[in-house]
């Protein structure tokens, strides 16, 4: 952008095509540090945004300030409603937040009712950021999310309590340590397609490349929706695959067994360490702005075809575009 020039703001500051732009963009907009703003310096960042749209920016103000208020708002604020997201939902909080229950799941699997209220905990989080960073254009109903939510704290829950008994009489301890990871990939293949059921079932919006809403597709819901369960679970396995075995051989030495009661800052510290990295390298694994071929979707849909036909004058484009969501 050149000095002077007039930011556009529906646009990316990094290239979304590569995936080191992806990252780049990740990187920026899901920093923890935005978490600790007061509620008057994310306002602040709003108002900002919303004036410099307008072209009412205050004089004087610079390309700096605009790339930092739009920092804090991106982080923030939703994407479709404006409105400001709960702190614990955002996906910049997710280094936090994730750090702290995933360190206590991996350090705290030992027994029945620490795997129960870990699972739970983690499940309610994983709700909450989910909901958080919904699509509005989908809404859901309270019966939808009760039944997400309990399906989703089940299906870890049994995960967790089967796999923990199987290994139990089967395996060494160093095997039973990946009882919460199993846990978690279990959950995220059901949590998510539940709370994003309704683009399952009445598809999400899909625009050709001029940005030209076309029609509605839920084949392309679903490729966005596989995209986004492998994508957190890719987030989590580097951290609970890896974790378990050093802290596995670290519990082996006599420094580390006279000082039990740091193995768990010490594995929430080490998470954090390894989500820092991994929660924007893996939201940039796959374009926000997904594709998909047309002929796919006349494949498996042919009344969505149908229409998207119509609404190009039967000429349908070959590929389209959607928001696959995080």
């Amino acid at each position: 952008m050149t000095i002077g020039a007039r930011m556009d703001l529906d646009k990316p500051l990094f290239d979304q095509t590569s995936f080191i732009g992806r990252l780049k963009h990740f990187f920026w907009v899901t920093d923890p540090r935005t978490c600790v703003c007061s509620e008057e310096s994310l306002d602040n960042a709003k108002n900002l945004i919303v004036a410099y749209r307008k072209g009412n920016e205050p004089e004087g103000t610079t390309q700096e300030q605009i790339i930092f208020a739009r920092k804090l708002y991106e982080s923030a604020f939703h994407p479709d409603t404006g409105d400001k997201q709960n702190v614990f939902g955002r996906m910049s909080f997710q280094v936090p937040g994730g750090m702290a229950i995933t360190g206590f799941m991996l350090q705290f699997y030992r027994t029945v009712p620490a795997v129960v209220f870990w699972q739970w905990v983690n499940q309610s989080f994983n709700a909450l950021v989910n909901y958080t960073n919904r699509n509005a254009k989908s809404p859901l109903t309270t019966t939808q999310l009760g039944v997400a939510y309990v399906s989703a704290t089940t299906s870890a829950l049994v995960t967790a309590i089967g796999f923990r008994s199987f290994l139990e009489k089967r395996a060494g301890t160093l095997l039973q340590r990946y009882v919460p990871f199993a846990a978690v990939a279990a959950a995220n293949c059901v949590n998510i397609p539940l709370m994003r059921q309704n683009e399952l079932v009445d598809g999400v919006d899909i625009y050709d490349e001029n940005g030209n809403l076309v029609g509605q597709s839920r084949v392309a819901a679903a490729k966005g929706i596989s995209q986004v369960v492998f994508s957190r679970i890719a987030m989590a396995a580097p951290g609970m695959t890896i974790l378990p075995i050093v802290m596995e051989r670290l519990e082996k030495r006599a420094w580390m067994q006279r000082i039990t009661v740091l193995h768990a800052p010490l594995q929430v510290l080490l998470v954090g360490c390894f989500l820092t990295f991994m929660v924007p390298t893996a939201c940039a694994l796959f374009p926000q702005r997904c594709s998909i071929k047309t002929s796919t979707i006349e494949r498996f849909e042919s009344d969505s075809f149908k229409k998207i036909q119509l609404n190009c004058n039967g000429q349908a484009p070959s590929v389209v575009y959607f928001n696959k969501g995080l």
